[in-house]
Order: C-alpha cells, then sequence, then structure tokens
C-alpha cells in the first residue's frame, strides 16, 4: 500500500475527503518530524514508539574493493512497535 492508497481508505473509513485526510496526514507527518528533530520520543498508543538513535561509528567493508571504510556516526530515527501491536500478528 503507498501513500495515496492509504490516504483513500483512511477517508473512506472516516467519512471524510481524501483533501482533508490528505492535510491531515501531511500534518501529522510534518508534527512528528519536527518532534523528533527536538529529541523528543513520539508515542502512538495501540501502535509503537517512534526514536531518534545515535549510531556509533564503525568500520565497515567495500564489497567491490574489499577495502576497510570507515562509516562516519549518525542519528536515525527507528520504530518499535508495541507489544499488544505485535501480537495482532501471531
Amino acid at each position: 500500500m503507498n501513500k495515496g492508497e492509504l490516504i483513500k481508505v483512511a477517508a473512506n473509513k472516516a467519512g471524510f475527503t481524501v483533501k482533508q485526510t490528505t492535510e491531515v496526514y501531511e500534518a501529522l507527518l510534518e508534527t512528528v518530524t519536527e518532534a523528533l528533530k527536538n529529541g523528543e520520543k513520539v508515542q502512538i498508543v495501540g501502535l509503537g514508539t517512534i526514536e531518534v538513535k545515535e549510531v556509533a561509528a564503525k568500520t565497515g567493508i567495500n564489497p567491490k574493493t574489499k577495502e576497510a571504510v570507515e562509516i562516519p556516526a549518525c542519528k536515525k530515527p527507528v520504530m518499535k512497535f508495541g507489544k499488544a501491536y505485535k501480537d495482532l500478528f501471531n
């Protein structure tokens, strides 16, 4: 399911127009992104938690040349699904 399909299905389920649902979707993404950039965790009850994790620098290997390559430290967003949500699939 892509963004457009998700918005159409959500609009039909909620009884909103596709335009209204698109605006809510974009506002939600923008709000989550701003919170993560500010160092906050975002908890969505019934789904899980999104947060930014620090990844330490490490040495990797270029598969083409087999040379060691330094991979710099970085930050990355991580989604951890809640137990109740994971249990829906088992």
